[in-house]
This record gives structure tokens, sequence and C-alpha cells, in this order.
């Protein structure tokens, strides 16, 4: 049975990182949709517990899967036991990558700045262009159409101090994400960002001091009044999966309560 505009019934979405936080929160959109759901992480029983939660949530089939998306090799093989596995793929949430270490640019490790780049900014490449070329190869058989999406941030658009090797593979991102959708709008495949503000996810730890100090930060000077959460993503990843956003390539939509365009 369709449930309306945003029906994602199925559809395959495959999120990376999608075993929590935001990932999780993206792919909960789809599944409350009715989609199907591909999750790559590495922690296998964080994979279980978001498997259980995304059926129950009314996902049609949820698999999950470890890869290194770090490894070109892994990636392709993740896709090919994906697609034997579910058949097609409609939707790619690039989502893998780390927070920021560092407090000044002299303090990074030249080491720590490609070790980032392998996972948040190569592998997102990695993970975008094979879910195309199996969007391309559908397309090509006869049944065009899917979404790529990327996970940016506010960095995109504002100086972090310190924060370069997370800011770069953002805006790295944000560039291919670009590029994609010019050239796959042939095939009806369209591509684009999702920049979140400051959201409360366990990679931040789980600490409701932390949580609370942020707030009182934060929370003042956001048009909204508070913090973002990973299920303040289950609305766009619906969106992004469904065909209500099949007119819509090349953008980036961001989720922050207003903070970039307050006074």
């Amino acid at each position: 049975m369709a449930n309306g505009l945003f029906d994602c019934t199925g559809k395959v979405t495959m999120v990376t990182g999608g075993n929590g936080g935001i990932g999780l929160g993206f792919a909960m959109g789809c599944a409350k949709m009715g989609g199907d759901i591909a999750i790559w992480a590495r922690n296998a029983e964080k994979n279980a517990a978001a498997k259980a939660q995304l059926l129950e949530a009314g996902a049609g089939r949820v698999e999950t899967y470890i890869v290194d998306v770090s490894s070109e090799e892994a990636i392709v093989a993740g896709y090919d036991q994906l697609m034997k596995d579910f058949g097609r793929i409609d939707c790619v949430f690039a989502n893998s990558g780390a927070s920021p270490r560092y407090d000044s640019v002299f303090d990074l490790p030249t080491s720590h700045w490609h070790e980032f780049q392998s996972v948040a900014l190569d592998g997102a490449f990695f993970t975008l262009r094979e879910g195309a070329r199996h969007m391309v190869d559908r397309a090509k058989a006869g049944e065009p159409g899917g979404s790529l999406v990327a996970c940016g941030s506010l960095s995109l658009y504002q100086g972090l101090a310190g924060k370069m090797e997370y800011a770069a593979s953002k805006a790295g991102t944000a560039a291919v994400i670009r590029c994609l959708a010019a050239e796959l709008g042939q095939y009806n495949i369209r591509a684009n960002v999702v920049a979140p503000g400051l959201i409360i996810t366990p990679m931040m730890g789980d600490n409701p001091a932390v949580e609370q100090h942020l707030s009182g930060v934060y929370s003042p000077q956001t048009p909204l009044r508070r913090l973002g959460y990973p299920e303040d993503f289950e609305g766009i990843g619906a969106y992004l999966c469904s065909d209500a956003s099949s007119f819509m390539t090349g953008e980036t939509v961001i989720i922050d309560g207003g903070y970039m365009v307050r006074p």
C-alpha cells in the first residue's frame, strides 16, 4: 500500500554510517515510508540494533554489511553483495565520516589529514561513483532514476579554525555532488547535499552535561531555539529517496534550525 507523496515502497536506500546518528535518522525516514534499507557500518552490534529499529519503523527489508569505506575495493565488493541481495539501488546517502580533532592548522598532523580524507572525501566519492554506476546500468536497461545524497555541513559556508580536514572533505564532496548532478541528469539521476547544523549524535559522546552546555551556547542563537537531533533528518531522507524530489538536483539543503540566517 502506498504511503502517499513520500512513498518509498520498492526503493532501496543504502546509508554509510547508517547504524546511528544522522545516517540512522535519514534511513529511518525512508523506512517509515516503506522503503528497503541497506546499512554499511563497521560495528556489528550497532548494525543489529539499527536493523531492528528500522524494521519496527516499517521498512520492507533491512540488511546490514561490514564495509570499510576507506577502501575502494571494499566499496565495490559491498555494492556487488548489495545487488545480489536486493537487485537494485535507488538512493545512496554517503554519510560516513568523523569529527575534527584539532584547534589549529599547525597542530593537525599530515598523517591525520590523509587518514581523515580516506574516509570522508575519498570514501564518499567512491561510494557515490559506484552507486551511480549501478543506477546508470539500470537506466540503460530501461528504468531511469535514482538519488545520490552526501552529508555536508555548515563548514561549506563558515570557516572553522583548525578544522581544515573536516571542512575540506565536506567542500570536496559537495563539489563532487554538483558534478554528478550535471553529468547524470540525462539518466534522471539526481544528486544533492544535506548540510546539518549542530546535531547531537552518539559521535559526540553520551554525556548529558555536554548536551546541556551546547544547548546553552547555541540554542539562544538559533531561531528555533534548540539543538538538532537525528530524527530531524527523517523527513529529508524520505523526501530525497522518494519521487517527491524528482525535479531537485545539484542543491544543498541546510538543516540547522535557522542558525545560518540568524541576525
